[in-house]
C-alpha cells in the first residue's frame, strides 16, 4: 500500500508540474506538451494534479475535453478508490 501512495503522489506532482510547464510554454509560443500526454497523466492516476494544474495555472480550461474530461477521470478514480477501499 505504501508503494501505491508514493506512486499517486508522484504522478499527481508530475501532472501538476506538466500543466504549469505547458502553460509557460504556451505564453512563450514554444514547443508544447501534447494534449494526449496531459490527459494520459490524469488517466494513470494524476487526475488530482491535473485538475489542480488547470485551476492554479488557468490552463486548458476552455477546452471541452479538459474542462469535462479531467473531472470525469477524477470521479472515476474516486469511485475506484471507494470500491477498492470497501472491498478490503
Amino acid at each position: 500500500m505504501n508503494y501505491l501512495i508514493v506512486y499517486l503522489l508522484s504522478v499527481n506532482l508530475i501532472a501538476f508540474i506538466a500543466y504549469g510547464i505547458d502553460k509557460l510554454k504556451a505564453r512563450r509560443s514554444c514547443w508544447r506538451i501534447p494534449e494526449a500526454t496531459l490527459i494520459g497523466l490524469a488517466s494513470i492516476g494524476g487526475s488530482v494534479g491535473a485538475w489542480m494544474g488547470m485551476k492554479i495555472w488557468h490552463h486548458k480550461t476552455k477546452h471541452k475535453k479538459f474542462r469535462y474530461g479531467i473531472p470525469a477521470i477524477l470521479l472515476i478514480h474516486i469511485a475506484l478508490a471507494i470500491l477498492i477501499y470497501t472491498n478490503l
